[in-house]
């Protein structure tokens, strides 16, 4: 947290009878003064701060607290407050303690003392919570948005790379193969999960505690739901203890953050694999890697190597928050204060992350020759081979075994299975014929298999259809609609 410094390098503390803190006789240590200050890491709440003063100054102007020309003040006061705010260079008074302080000092700059006025019916506990209900309300539609624009890359590959065959994996080792197409959607249905978690998270964030006061609600009978539907809130929070100490829609939040930052490390780490030379499926553009400063012929996979590296990175913000509020007293504690940083860095982290991911698939390149070649490799067909046998009535464990030997067999001598002479597979099974070398051609392999979800070509074509169909209905959400 940057230090507040006056002109001679001494921290500057405010006064008492600014903050409302008239029972105080001396000021806070400046020690203290450092550690309590928010303000460097809330300032980016001022846009919601100052939304919803304005629906609270409309409040209290039907409550009568505000006339109608004292309405007009604050408001257009607001205005140039925001205005201000908004201007480069601009810097806040060392002597702020957080954004709300702020901009109730601005304000005053701008009116006078009418701005004290604006604090009737709220305290800074429900205004804050409110300020951050609303900043993930809009950062959780807006990485539905950036989920969208991702998920439309991913589909756009698979459908250009319907028939492309690759191996697929377990242990990294290779396992079964795969049409490329089939890999890439698997990604594609990670993020439209993401897409519903961020939504889960706008949703927990749509009820707005403004009204809790500090705990215990205000003597004020505004209209909350009049001002939870200016602000855009879909409903009031029904308890003030609960609307004051809430910071779940926080925790929605890094949670879903989380795991779509887990999901994308899983691609970016993919295609580091991919993209090297013992690999050689794919290249990126070169505006997603990097050189070395020592060997001139290194293109390295940066960008997707920072997809891995900054998963924990959000992990962490939600280990931190969760550390926070474990076992918290209700209502309000200092603590809480802690949920800014958090958060703001998981923002920062995830849209970025989001936005580079759809990047470096706009210019991704894939080689067909090199993901058929590791593709027709015969050990991949073991499982076909095997199934054979269960369609004969071999129950699959025997047959597994018996598949077993035959890749023994294969690669004890260095052949391939279908190098195997005739004799020598009876010898594992009499069962198995002609059909065994039939079962090993390539084509076989991977149309085999027919089950929804499957690899498959009518799997896949009918898998394709299905994720536009996600993806029309993540857009909306994004767009502000409901699925």
């Amino acid at each position: 947290m940057p230090k507040a410094e006056d002109e001679k390098g001494t921290a500057r503390r405010p006064a008492r009878e600014a903050g409302g803190h008239s029972r105080f006789r001396k000021e806070p240590d400046p020690r203290f003064w450092r550690l309590n200050r928010s303000l460097g890491f809330d300032s980016w709440l001022a846009p919601y701060d100052i939304e919803q003063s304005r629906a609270h100054a409309r409040a209290l102007r039907r409550l009568g607290v505000l006339d109608e020309g004292e309405l007009e003040r604050v408001l257009a006061g607001l205005d140039r407050v925001e205005e201000r705010i908004g201007r480069p260079g601009f810097e806040f008074d060392t002597a702020d303690e957080d954004i709300h302080m702020a901009v109730e000092r601005l304000l005053g700059e701008e009116i006078g003392p009418l701005a004290g006025k604006l604090h009737t019916g709220r305290s800074r506990n429900d205004q804050v919570a409110t300020d951050v209900a609303m900043a993930v309300r809009d950062r959780s539609r807006h990485a539905i948005g950036l989920l969208a624009a991702t998920m439309e890359r991913l589909l756009g590959l698979a459908e250009r790379h319907r028939d492309w065959p690759m191996p697929g994996y377990t242990h990294l080792q290779r396992a079964q193969p795969v049409y490329l197409g089939h890999h890439l959607l698997a990604y594609f249905w990670m993020l439209e999960r993401d897409a519903r978690r961020f939504r889960f998270a706008r949703d927990s964030a749509a009820v707005m505690p403004l009204g809790s006061g500090a705990l215990a609600g205000v003597n004020w009978e505004f209209d909350r739901d009049a001002v939870a539907a200016e602000l855009g809130f879909d409903s009031v929070t029904p308890n003030s203890i609960d609307g004051a100490s809430n910071r779940d829609f926080v925790l929605d939040y890094l949670s879903a953050a989380a795991v779509c930052a887990m999901h994308l490390s899983r691609l970016g780490s993919e295609i580091v694999i991919w993209s090297s030379t013992e690999f050689g499926f794919c290249e990126l553009d070169e505006g997603f890697a990097s050189g070395s400063s020592i060997m001139p012929q290194k293109k390295n996979p940066d960008s997707a190597e920072l997809l891995r590296a900054k998963s924990p990175r959000v992990v962490g913000a939600l280990s931190t928050l969760l550390g926070v509020m474990h076992a918290l007293p209700l209502t309000y504690g200092k603590d809480m204060q802690e949920d800014k940083e958090p958060l703001l860095d998981a923002i920062e982290t995830i849209e970025g992350l989001l936005e580079a991911t759809a990047g470096m698939l706009d210019g991704i390149a894939f080689d067909r020759e090199r993901l058929e070649a590791a593709s027709g490799d015969e050990l991949l067909a073991a499982t076909e081979v095997a199934d054979l046998l269960v369609r004969r009535g071999v129950p699959f464990r025997e047959a597994h075994g018996i598949v077993g030997g035959l890749v023994r067999d294969a690669l004890d001598s260095g052949r391939t299975l279908s190098e195997l002479r005739p004799e020598e597979v009876r010898a594992r099974s009499e069962l198995l014929d002609d059909a065994y070398y039939e079962v090993l051609r390539r084509g076989s392999w991977l149309e085999s298999k027919r089950i929804a979800g499957g690899t498959g070509s009518a799997p896949l074509a009918a898998q394709i259809e299905a994720a536009r169909a996600a993806l029309g209905r993540v857009r909306a959400e994004a767009a502000g609609g409901r699925p």
